[in-house]
């Protein structure tokens, strides 16, 4: 076919209309041919003779967009000391762009023999003898041109953020206003119907939980279960194809590049669930697909002593070894290609530990880290680190360096226990509250590192959260075993449905209460889809194999559903048109403002006296209430005037508490914005929090020092407008 020498860089096939470059990169390899294919699976092999610093490449003249191809990797065979080199395997490039197919358990992807997995740790010799060719995935050739027009990132300032994270399809499935071929796909995720959702709520950036290709469980297949959620990554730069409503022959690239077009013309950004900690490769009985054909050793961990074993923080048999140059070039030039030839605005990275994982040990200061930082691209855009893995010293929440920001578990467990009336949690409570700053401000960071999140997929729905004790996982297969056994959840009274009103109210409590804690909470609010609807799993708190109704959206709302809706709306637009609810920085210690001025936040006992040391020591103390000090200028560049202050009043207890409002130094008189109890009704989007009118009833308006109910298990919003204290009471 007139193979050329091309190019060693940039590694994958690069299409032009006059020739199609192609580079792969292994150390190991004696051989390496490029196999090409037809769609009747006619395989042509070309040997790729031109090798530069272990960069194996050729040029082939006249290949359109669609052509099928793999890798041939002919090297040693040896697993005890970490090489598993097998031709009879075709290999999905690590750099395709888009990927044809999906693998089907044949044997022929195996090395070993599938009733005897123990051949894989010492066989002298791969044991599968049929090609894998007809039952494995194919890199495709792809043409990159696009028409952008005059898309531009949103760059949404991260303390103006609310994050919504997303299923392609969980969101899109059921809603009756996308057409039936769009659903479940990037063209149905980029659909007015779903944006349009996404923008009445208010938020600013969607994640997407995994839409790299990724690979299907046999096992969970046989069961007739799947990989819903899609955290079994083999294809680092190519869109899921199953996710495509343009079939599978490449068009699924110019389809999520739509989507991402569409979200930026709503000024949405678009943020990736990104799963680099491991392939679906699996451990050493797992599949030979691509990397471990490739270059073994050069892109996996290996058990030091044992290298026929693969070295595993993150629970899926494999790990990446984030020391090797290969592994970490590969990560880079992924990242850098979502950025600028896809226009993604961020990534949350899944199991970060195990990406700080150089050696064994967790390393603020790994390699990964250092690139990242100096990259010109990368580091322009979100950052967000899930801060743990599964191996030993994995849980790092608060040890990211400086451009990361989190998801913070302990906010996430210290709301759970909070409002579930959790003793001795009033004092860690504070500390989430106000942005945790003991876990971030010591690095440099701003409150935005802290990505607050009461749900998220993995775990109960919020839905769930207030209406099970446990875990409910039956239909997963594996005996109720799977999943966490310690969710901080509460039923408020009976495990699952109920008929009872008040459960039922107590439990519309609970979940306006979580939601209303997340959004006057400093930092960055994340949302889990459906949790602005009430959707349930049933108790199900690992729907990882669930690709059905049972994880999927239902948008055909009940009246409480609505209610939920617009009460989820009217909360975002509270927090958007309050500066103070969302500032740029972390309270100074009073002792540094002036002393003319009141301090930036206060915390009141019910009482309404400051707290004392013997208040926040006392363990059994379930309420308290929150002064945040808008009268304080520069909260939001260019903000013209102060902002509103706030007072949060927190009845975590069962019983309704008669609250003492502060003296008239704080305010002459507090408004109510909302109410998390039966009349959740707060202010209008457009003026969340009106000024107090002293015509206006007595019960709208409270004035200082007098006594406001609140509650059993709710909260109330109070707000004031600038200044609003009486003269002889103003500090100074």
């Amino acid at each position: 076919m007139g193979l050329q020498p091309g190019r060693p860089y940039p590694l994958g096939a690069t299409y032009h209309p006059t020739a199609t470059n192609f580079a792969l990169y292994s150390s190991v390899a004696e051989r390496v041919e490029l196999c090409l294919l037809a769609d009747d699976g006619k395989e042509t092999r070309l040997d790729l003779r031109e090798v530069d610093a272990y960069v194996w490449h050729g040029q082939v003249p006249a290949l359109a967009p669609g052509q099928r191809y793999g890798y041939r990797v002919h090297g040693p065979w040896n697993p005890p000391e970490g090489h598993r080199c097998d031709p009879r395997k075709l290999l999905l490039d690590p750099y395709a762009k888009a990927i044809a197919g999906q693998i089907d358990g044949d044997q022929s992807l195996f090395s070993h023999p599938l009733d005897d997995p123990g051949q894989a740790l010492n066989s002298p010799r791969p044991y599968a003898l049929a090609d894998s060719a007809p039952h494995t995935l194919m890199g495709l050739v792809v043409d990159d041109a696009f028409d952008w027009g005059q898309d531009r990132h949103p760059r949404t300032p991260y303390h103006q953020t609310v994050l919504y994270e997303a299923h392609v399809k969980g969101m899109t499935m059921q809603h009756p206003d996308v057409p039936p071929p769009l659903r479940g796909t990037h063209a149905g995720m980029g659909h007015p119907a779903i944006i349009g959702h996404l923008l009445s709520l208010g938020v600013t950036a969607v994640e997407l939980m995994p839409v790299h290709q990724f690979v299907q469980d046999t096992a969970l297949q046989a069961q007739g279960l799947s990989n819903y959620w899609g955290y079994n990554t083999i294809g680092f730069f190519a869109p899921h194809n199953a996710y495509s409503s343009a079939g599978t022959g490449g068009g699924q690239v110019a389809e999520f590049k739509q989507m991402v077009k569409n979200y930026h013309r709503a000024g949405i950004e678009v943020i990736l669930d990104v799963v680099y900690n491991h392939t679906a490769e699996g451990d050493h009985c797992g599949p030979t697909l691509s990397l471990r054909g490739i270059d073994n050793r050069e892109y996996y961990r290996l058990v030091d002593g044992d290298e026929a074993r693969y070295f595993d923080t993150t629970g899926t048999g494999n790990s990446l070894l984030m020391r090797s140059p290969a592994v970490l070039q590969l990560i880079m030039d992924s990242l850098r290609y979502w950025v600028q030839e896809m226009h993604i605005d961020g990534f949350r990275f899944d199991l970060a530990a195990t990406l700080a994982r150089q050696f064994h040990e967790v390393d603020r200061l790994s390699a990964f880290f250092d690139i990242v930082h100096q990259d010109p691209v990368v580091s322009q855009v979100k950052l967000i680190a899930e801060p743990w893995d599964l191996g030993e010293g994995g849980y790092q929440v608060g040890g990211f360096p400086a451009l990361w920001s989190e998801w913070n578990g302990k906010y996430r467990d210290t709301v759970r226990d909070l409002w579930r009336g959790e003793p001795a949690t009033i004092p860690e409570f504070a500390k989430r509250l106000t942005g945790s700053a003991d876990l971030y401000e010591n690095t440099g960071r701003k409150p935005h590192a802290s990505i607050n999140f009461v749900v998220a997929h993995d775990g109960f729905t919020l839905a769930d959260l207030v209406s099970y004790n446990a875990k409910h996982n039956e239909a997963n297969g594996e005996g109720n075993r799977d999943g966490e056994s310690f969710n901080r959840s509460w039923n408020c009274g009976v495990e699952g449905p109920t008929a009872d009103p008040a459960i039922l109210e107590l439990r519309a409590r609970q979940r306006r209460n979580f939601l209303a804690t997340l959004l006057v909470s400093q930092g960055v609010p994340l949302l889990a889809h459906g949790d602005e609807i009430g959707r349930t799993q049933l108790g199900n708190n690992n729907g990882y194999a669930q690709d059905s109704p049972l994880t999927w959206m239902n948008w055909n709302l009940q009246p409480w559903q609505r209610d939920l809706l617009e009460f989820t709306r009217r909360l975002i637009a509270l927090r958007a048109a309050h500066p103070v609810l969302r500032r740029r920085r972390f309270y100074s210690p009073p002792a540094v403002l002036a002393s003319e001025r009141l301090p930036e936040i206060e915390w009141f006992d019910v009482a309404g006296q400051q707290m004392s040391r013997e208040d926040w020591d006392n363990g059994y103390a379930q309420a308290l209430a929150v002064f945040l000090n808008g009268d304080l200028p520069g909260q939001e560049p260019g903000q013209e005037s102060d902002d509103d202050s706030f007072l949060l009043l927190f009845n975590a207890w069962e019983q309704p508490l008669d609250f003492r409002l502060p003296a008239a130094r704080y305010a002459a008189a507090w408004t109510t914005v909302l109410t998390t109890g039966p009349d959740p009704q707060p202010a209008s989007a457009a003026d969340p929090a009106p000024p107090a009118d002293p015509a206006a009833p007595a019960s709208a308006r409270h004035p200082a020092g007098s006594l406001l109910p609140v509650l059993g298990r709710s909260m109330t919003v109070l707000s004031r407008p600038p200044g609003d204290v009486p003269p002889g009471d103003a500090p100074g």
